[in-house]
C-alpha cells in the first residue's frame, strides 16, 4: 500500500520534544521496603505454619515414601494460595479500611484529574495474527471514535501490525484498513503493515514498530485483537505518563466484556469481583515493580526500545529460542533501566474477551505455561532487581505447582489407606489443614464478595443481591470443575515440554460456539480416566475421604459434560435472560461496548477454518 508507506514515512519524521529528566521516585525506597518486609513476613510465617501442620499430619505413624512425596508436593503447590490470600486480605483492607488507598497504591493517578493539554504523541498498536479482521478493526475503530470525542484525538495515531501468514486473511485486513483510511478525514494517522514472517512472535512485531516508527512517538499503547478501551481511560493514562516521566509502563486493570458464552460469562464474573481486592493488595507491595500483561497498557517507547530488547534463549524450542511470554520480561527489563512499572488497580474502561469454551481456555493456558517456563533461562540475567527475579520465578511456580497438586491427588488413595493403619491419626488436624488451604485458595473470591457487599451499590451493579449471590454460587462450583480440568491438561503438557513438545501460536477463537461430545471426548478423556481411577480407589479405601475430596476430584469425572454444557449456546442464552453471572457492563453498558456490538452485528465474521494457524 503506497499510501501506507508514505504515511508511515511522514509519521516517523514527526518532531519530538526534548527528553524530560527523570524526577524523584513516586514513593520512598524506605516505605516500599517496609511494605515488602511486612508482606514477606506474613507469607513466610503462614508458609511455615502450614508446612509444620502438614509435616505433623503426614508424619503420623511414621514417614513413608508416599508421605515424603506428598509433603514435597504440598510445599511446592501451597505458596501460590498463600500469596493470593494475603494479596486479597491487604487489598480488602485498602479498599474499605484505609484512609487514602489511592495514594497508597497509585500516587501517580492524580494527574488524570487535571485538564493539562497533551503534548506527548501516542501510537496505538493492534497486533494481529490470523485473527478475524472485521472483529479486530471494529475494535480499533471504536477506540479511535471514543478518543476523538475527548477532544484529544489528534495526539494519537493507529497502527495495525499484522503477522498473518494466511493470504486470504491478510488481504481482508488490508482491504478493511484501506476502506477505513478513505472513510475518515484523518486517514493519514492510520497505518497498516504486514510482516513477511513473525520472527520474534508478538514481541518481534512490536519491536519492528519501534525500530521503524518509534522515533515519531513518545508512548505506545499495545492492544490485542480482542482489546477495547475507552477514550477517557486512554487520555487519563496518557496524562499520568506525561506527568511522571519515570513511569516506563502503566498497565491498566483489564476486565472481561459481556459475553454470550456461558463459559466466558461465568469465568469473568468470578474474575471481576475476585481480582479487585487481589490487584489492590498486589499493587501495595509490588508498587514500582508491577506487572505488564502485554496489552491495554501505555509504554514509554524510548526506554522500551533501548532497554527491553528480549534476549534469545540458548537451546532449541520449546524452552530455547524466542521468548514467548514476553510481557513480564519486558517489565523487569524496564525496571532494571530505572523506570517504574505500575498497575492502575481500578476499573477505568479497559476490556478484553475471555475464551468462550473450556477447550479454548486450556489452549491459552498451555501457551502461557510454555512461555512462563522459559523464564528459567532468565533468572540469572545481570542487573535485575531482587523483586524482578522473584516475579520471574513466581510466574514459573504458578505452573510448577499444578503437577505437584495433581500428583498429590493421585497419591491420595494410598495416603488414605496408610492413615487407616494409624491408631491415633489426627483427623481434626487433617480437617483443619484442608479448611485452611481452601480458605486461602478461595480468599480472592471471598474478599471480592465482601467488597461488593461493603461497596455502596456494589451488588446492585451485578444485577442485585439475589442475582449476585446466586451467580457467586454458580461460579464457585464452576471454578472447582474448571480447575480440575485445567490441572490435568497442564500437567500432561508440562511432561511433554521435557520431551520437546511445543504449542502453536496462531489465531484464537473468540466467538461463542458449542463443543460436541466427540470433541469433548477427544480433549478430555485423560481427565475422565484419571478421575475414575482416583475416585474408585478412594471409594474402596474410604468413602468418607472420597466425599471430602469431591471439590478437588469431581471435576475430573465431569470434564466432558462440563465442557459441553458450559459451551452450549442455550445455557449462555438462559444465563443472559436470567441476568446471572453478569458483570456491571451487562447491566449498564458503556457507549464503547454498545458501539462495538452494533458494528459486530453488521459485519460478517471470517470463517474459523480460514484463520487456523
Amino acid at each position: 500500500m503506497s499510501h501506507t508507506v508514505e504515511t508511515a514515512s511522514k509519521l516517523s519524521d514527526a518532531p519530538r520534544r526534548p527528553r524530560l529528566s527523570l524526577p524523584t521516585r513516586l514513593q520512598s525506597i524506605s516505605d516500599l521496603r517496609r511494605r515488602r518486609i511486612i508482606f514477606l513476613a506474613l507469607n513466610v510465617l503462614t508458609y511455615i505454619a502450614l508446612l509444620g501442620a502438614a509435616a505433623q499430619l503426614m508424619g503420623a505413624g511414621g514417614w513413608t515414601v508416599v508421605d515424603g512425596i506428598m509433603f514435597a508436593c504440598f510445599a511446592i503447590g501451597t505458596p501460590w494460595a498463600i500469596l493470593g490470600f494475603w494479596n486479597a486480605v491487604i487489598g480488602l483492607w485498602l479498599l474499605h479500611f484505609h484512609s487514602n488507598s489511592a495514594k497508597a497504591v497509585a500516587p501517580f493517578a492524580r494527574a488524570a484529574a487535571t485538564d493539562t493539554p497533551l503534548f506527548v504523541k501516542t501510537a496505538i498498536l493492534m497486533t494481529l495474527r490470523n485473527e478475524d479482521p472485521a472483529r479486530a478493526i471494529a475494535r480499533l475503530k471504536t477506540v479511535k471514535e471514543s478518543l476523538d470525542t475527548t477532544g484529544h484525538g489528534k495526539s494519537y495515531s493507529y497502527f495495525i501490525l499484522s503477522d498473518t501468514n494466511i493470504d486470504e486473511v491478510g488481504a481482508a485486513e488490508e482491504a478493511l484498513v484501506a476502506d477505513w483510511q478513505t472513510s475518515t478525514a484523518d486517514g493519514d494517522r492510520i497505518v497498516y503493515r504486514r510482516r513477511a514472517d513473525n520472527s520474534g512472535y508478538k514481541a518481534g512485531n512490536v519491536r519492528d514498530f519501534c525500530e521503524r516508527w518509534g522515533a515519531g512517538y513518545d508512548l505506545m499503547l499495545p492492544l490485542d485483537a480482542d482489546s477495547l478501551m475507552s477514550g477517557e481511560a486512554i487520555v487519563s493514562m496518557t496524562r499520568m505518563m506525561q506527568a511522571h516521566p519515570r513511569l516506563g509502563i502503566l498497565q491498566s486493570l483489564v476486565v472481561g466484556m459481556p459475553s454470550k458464552s456461558a463459559f466466558a460469562r461465568i469465568f469473568q464474573f468470578g474474575m471481576r469481583h475476585g481480582m479487585r481486592s487481589y490487584t489492590m493488595g498486589q499493587a501495595w507491595w509490588v508498587a514500582d515493580c508491577g506487572p505488564f500483561w502485554g496489552h491495554n497498557a501505555v509504554v514509554r517507547i524510548r526506554p522500551f526500545k533501548v532497554h527491553c530488547h528480549l534476549p534469545m534463549l540458548p537451546g532449541k524450542p520449546p524452552l530455547g529460542g524466542h521468548i514467548l511470554s514476553h510481557d513480564q520480561v519486558e517489565a523487569v527489563l524496564m525496571r532494571k533501566a530505572g523506570y517504574e512499572v505500575r498497575v492502575l488497580p481500578y476499573e477505568i474502561g479497559s476490556w478484553e474477551e475471555n475464551p468462550p469454551t473450556m477447550i479454548d481456555f486450556a489452549k491459552r493456558d498451555v501457551r502461557w505455561c510454555q512461555g512462563n517456563m522459559q523464564y528459567a533461562g532468565l533468572l540469572g540475567l545481570p542487573g535485575l532487581l531482587p523483586l524482578s527475579r522473584f516475579q520471574l520465578a513466581w510466574a514459573m511456580l504458578m505452573f510448577v505447582g499444578i503437577p505437584a497438586w495433581t500428583l498429590m491427588i493421585a497419591l491420595l488413595p494410598v495416603a488414605a489407606y496408610q492413615a487407616q493403619t494409624v491408631a491415633d491419626y489426627p483427623v481434626g488436624l487433617a480437617i483443619g489443614l484442608y479448611a485452611a488451604f481452601f480458605t486461602m485458595y478461595l480468599a480472592p473470591k471471598i474478599a471480592g464478595l465482601i467488597d461488593a457487599a461493603l461497596t455502596k451499590g456494589g451488588m446492585r451493579s451485578y444485577g442485585g443481591p439475589l442475582r449476585f449471590m446466586a451467580s457467586a454460587a454458580i461460579e464457585l462450583v464452576f471454578s472447582f470443575l474448571q480447575g480440575a480440568v485445567s490441572t490435568i491438561r497442564t500437567t500432561i503438557f508440562m511432561i511433554g515440554l521435557a520431551f520437546g513438545k511445543s504449542v502453536t501460536w496462531g489465531g484464537q477463537s473468540r466467538d461463542a460456539h458449542g463443543v460436541s461430545w466427540a470433541t469433548a471426548f477427544e480433549n478430555f478423556w485423560p481427565q475422565t480416566l484419571f478421575g475414575i481411577v482416583v475416585c474408585t480407589a478412594l471409594y474402596v479405601v474410604s468413602p468418607t475421604v472420597l466425599l471430602w475430596s469431591l471439590p478437588l476430584t469431581l471435576g475430573y469425572l465431569l470434564a466432558m459434560p462440563f465442557a459441553v454444557v458450559s459451551s452450549h449456546p442455550a445455557v449462555g442464552r438462559w444465563l443472559q435472560r436470567a441476568g446471572l453471572c453478569g458483570i456491571p457492563e451487562d447491566f449498564r453498558t458503556p457507549a464503547e461496548i454498545r458501539t462495538l456490538e452494533t458494528r459486530q452485528s453488521e459485519a460478517a465474521p471470517l470463517p474459523v477454518t480460514q484463520r487456523a494457524a
